[in-house]
This record gives structure tokens, sequence and C-alpha cells, in this order.
């Protein structure tokens, strides 16, 4: 196989790996493991295969101490997305997490120095048209998230736009050290959440070990490091726009493995304010790509 044909299969495995995330995290919580404990538990298995092979990955903290940020966004980038996909409709879940192009918009002036633009501008008014058309219904008032997958989805997609900013910031750091600030706040985050959850009562015990689920867990750790490894080799042989574009499949593999596996709609409202959305995230990678 050609190596770009290579690229943008590997490319499209890390997107199916993502956005088919939803079934296995679900298949878990019915073995009565809380997202957030298998995010936890997910990450941790990542981290020590990360450290088992990359133990240099922590000489990079003492001198790029924003490292402990990069850890916090992607952490919480990862309770927010994983915990909505299992206790909500996964297509309003995606779609509500892809606002990523509106938040950059609004982070990257006080974080990077670089002032909107009347077409960044014009991607926000996009994407919060969509997320608006998305989230009003004919039974609320006002557009607002209406459960707590849309505001856990919100919220992940917020954290998602810090993250790539702070990977911009972080370009001079080892790349070990980044890859192991994602996982190891992933691990760390989970962790956190799932402990102050239990406090309040949103979250139980773990169950007792199982072969039954404690597989599952594996094998989807070890299919987040494949596709981790997957989206470095095909990044690195396409060009941007190529690879935005194949990266935004994961909301095509969402969608229809969840409405044809019964979880998630697609709504005309949410078909009309996704299609919004996606168009700000696509017009803001070609616009990143034709600035590089």
């Amino acid at each position: 196989m050609p190596s770009k044909a290579l690229a943008a299969a590997a490319l499209t495995f890390n997107a199916l790996v993502w956005g088919v995330s939803w079934w296995p995290f679900r298949e878990l919580q019915s073995h009565g493991l809380h997202p957030l404990w298998a995010t936890a538990l997910i990450y941790v298995l990542a981290l020590a295969g990360l450290l088992l092979f990359k133990p240099e990955g922590w000489r990079g903290w003492a001198q790029f101490p924003m490292l402990w940020l990069l850890a916090g966004a992607a952490g919480l980038t990862s309770v927010g997305f994983n915990w909505a996909v299992t206790v909500g409709d996964v297509v309003r879940a995606v779609l509500l997490f892809y606002m990523m192009p509106a938040w950059v918009v609004l982070l990257a002036w006080p974080l990077l120095g670089e002032k909107p633009t009347r077409g960044s501008l014009l991607r926000l008014i996009l994407a919060m048209t969509g997320v608006v058309i998305v989230l009003k219904t004919p039974e609320s008032p006002w557009p607002l998230p209406e459960s707590l997958a849309d505001g856990l989805a919100l919220m992940g997609g917020f954290c998602f736009a810090l993250t790539n900013i702070l990977l911009r910031r972080l370009n001079q750091s080892p790349a070990e050290s980044r890859i192991l600030a994602m996982f190891g706040g992933g691990a760390l985050m989970a962790t956190a959440a799932a402990l102050l959850g239990m406090q309040v009562g949103l979250v139980g015990m773990p169950p007792a070990p199982g072969a039954g689920w404690l597989y599952l867990a594996l094998g989807l750790s070890l299919a987040f490091l494949a596709g981790n490894l997957a989206l470095q080799y095909g990044a690195a042989r396409l060009r941007a726009t190529t690879t935005s574009v194949i990266m935004l499949s994961e909301v095509v593999f969402a969608s229809v493995s969840s409405v044809l596996l019964g979880a998630g709609e697609w709504s005309s409202r949410t078909v009309v304010g996704g299609c919004l959305i996606l168009l700000a995230s696509l017009l803001s990678m070609l616009n990143n790509t034709s600035h590089s």
C-alpha cells in the first residue's frame, strides 16, 4: 500500500476508535463500572504502557511546567467526552463537543495573543448558531443544556480547545512529555472526578474485578494507544487539510454507529445545527492550513 494511502488508513483508524468508543464505555457501565472509573482505568493502563516504553517522558516536566496545565485540560477533555457519550444521546454529545473551533476563537486571544479576525468571528457565529439550534427544543424557552450529557460535551469541547492551544504553546517541549501529560492527565482527572462524584452520590464504587469487563477495558486501552500512534503516523505524512477532513469522520462513525444501535437520534434540528457546527470546524481547519 502506498505511504499516503497507509497514512490515510491510519488516520481513519484513529477516527474509528474514538467514534465508536461510546459502545465499550456503555458496555463497561452495564458491568457496573461508571464511565469515570472506566476512563481512569483505561488511562492508567495506557500510562503504564507509555512509561514502560518511554520512561524519559518525565524529563521535560521540570523545564516546561505548563505541561501540568496540559495534563489538566486533556484530562477534563476525556472526562467530558467519555462521560457524555456514555450517558447521553451520542449524536448530540459528539456535535456539541465539536464546538471546539468556537472556543479556540475565544481562548486564542488571551493565551496566544491572536486577535479574532472577520473569518474567525464568522466561524464563531456559525458554530454558536449550530449549538443554539441543537439545544433549543420546543419545550425549552432558552437554548440551554437540557441534560448532564449536554453540559459534559460542551465542557469537553472547551477543554479540547484549550488542549490544542496549550499544545501550540508547548511545541518546543519533548513529544513524549506531551503524550505523557495527555494520558497522565486522563488518569489523574478521571480518578479525581470519580472520587468527587462518589462524595456527592453521582458515582458508585467500581465493581469487583471480573474477566468480562477487565478484558474489555484492556482492549479499549490498547485501542486508544494504537489510535494515538496511528494519528502521529498519519499526520506526519499527509497535508494538514487532508488530516483534518479525515479526523472529522469521527463524527460520522459516532453518529452512524449510535443511530444503528439505538444510542443516538437524527432529528431535523440536530442535523441542521450539526451541519453548521461541522462547517465551522472545517472552515477553521482550512484556515489554519492556509496560514501554516
